[in-house]
């Protein structure tokens, strides 16, 4: 069982930047992918980031070169920082942790954060 809280949701101008926490109840470390997905109301919940244990990133184009995610193993923390913020960045923002094995897949989810952008 992994516990996630994501936290630094806010309200931000278009333009502005943003950082969201990730904290991880336990070490992830060498095991899970790390995943920021986030969800607008009345859309499926999306992809946004993701690294792998030996740092491999992923982005979604429409956020490549804006957004940065990162960790740092010593503390369980993931961070997604967002800058050049847009309009349609609006949504809940969900922290991920994913095990993948030969046979089984388990996913984790945080309670999310609202990132609201608008002037």
């Amino acid at each position: 069982q992994v516990q996630l809280v994501e936290s630094g949701g806010g309200l931000v101008q278009p333009g502005g930047s943003l950082r969201l926490s990730c904290a991880a109840s336990r070490s992830i470390f060498g095991f899970y992918t790390m995943a920021w997905y986030r969800q607008a109301p009345g859309k499926q919940r999306e992809l946004v980031a993701a690294i792998t244990p030996s740092g491999r990133e992923n982005y979604t184009d429409s956020v490549k070169g804006r957004f940065t995610i990162s960790g740092d193993n010593a503390k369980n923390m993931v961070y997604l920082q967002m800058n050049s913020l847009k309009p349609e960045d609006t949504a809940v923002y969900y922290c991920n942790a994913r095990f993948e094995g030969d046979y089984v897949r388990r996913d984790y989810w945080g309670q999310g954060t609202q990132v609201t952008v608008a002037s």
